[in-house]
């Protein structure tokens, strides 16, 4: 067997590896327990399908490469992920929803905010070099798998990203709070976007809200001085762009 410097949890995990295929799988190993588990039918026929060799081992072997307890005795042993070129993100028959999450420090929140975004229909994500990519296992899980399937490329910075994809007719938004904010449900979110999305403690410099064409304000139902969680913002925010593009036929405001 090949040395693998990732390990990915859980069948959701493992089973988008496997259908997204961004990842070289060097085994599946599966907890000698479950062997005949029925649920496992549908990975076990996958990994047939793309020739990955399962191998059924002790509960304290899958321990050994497990992060956490919710693995479920499945553990792939896998190589890095394969990146998709920026400019491949931006589908070629609909207005692109291009995002990028930066600043994020939680790799669960990291997790949380991807499966929200692939659920919600972003066309792909962008990433700084430095990314979750060694959390794979964590990352996986808390995706459900969505980190596997969604197409993503690597950028040096959140304004060299802008600046990509202004030029190819993107409006680049953020969320901020500030005097030219708009309301998310009064903004126009039609159009080919790229929505840059930062953590709850390092935010999107105050800089790149300088240079963004729209920025984005998530109204309160009362008074409150807090901002939403990172993951709570991220799924509003992508959630209002699906509804409307849903509603393509009528007003932003439907």
């Amino acid at each position: 067997m090949k040395t693998s410097a990732f390990s990915l949890e859980g069948v959701l995990s493992v089973s988008a590896a496997l259908e997204a295929g961004r990842r070289e799988v060097f085994e599946i190993l599966i907890d000698h327990d479950k062997r005949f588990d029925q649920r496992l039918d549908k990975l076990r026929l996958r990994a047939k399908q793309a020739r990955v060799n399962l191998k059924y081992v002790p509960s304290t072997e899958i321990e050994d490469y497990a992060t956490g307890n919710s693995h479920g005795g499945v553990i792939a042993l896998a190589g890095a992920r394969r990146f998709e070129c920026i400019t491949d993100l931006i589908p070629p028959d609909k207005p692109a929803f291009i995002a990028m999450l930066d600043g994020i420090e939680d790799p669960y929140n990291f997790g949380f905010a991807v499966r929200a975004l692939y659920a919600a229909g972003v066309d792909g994500l962008i990433l700084r070099k430095r990314n979750w990519t060694s959390a794979s296992a964590i990352v996986g899980r808390s995706s459900a798998g969505a980190s596997e399937l969604m197409p993503i490329a690597l950028g040096e910075s959140a304004m060299e990203a802008a600046d990509f994809f202004r030029q190819r007719g993107l409006v680049v938004a953020t969320a901020a709070k500030s005097s030219t904010s708009v309301s998310l449900f009064e903004a126009e979110l039609r159009q080919p976007l790229f929505v840059v999305l930062g953590g709850e403690r390092r935010g999107v410099t105050r800089s790149f809200q300088r240079q963004a064409d729209l920025l984005l304000e998530i109204p309160y139902g009362r008074p409150f001085g807090q901002s939403l969680g990172t993951v709570s913002a991220v799924s509003i925010l992508a959630y209002e762009v699906m509804r409307q593009r849903r509603h393509a036929g009528g007003g932003a405001d439907e």
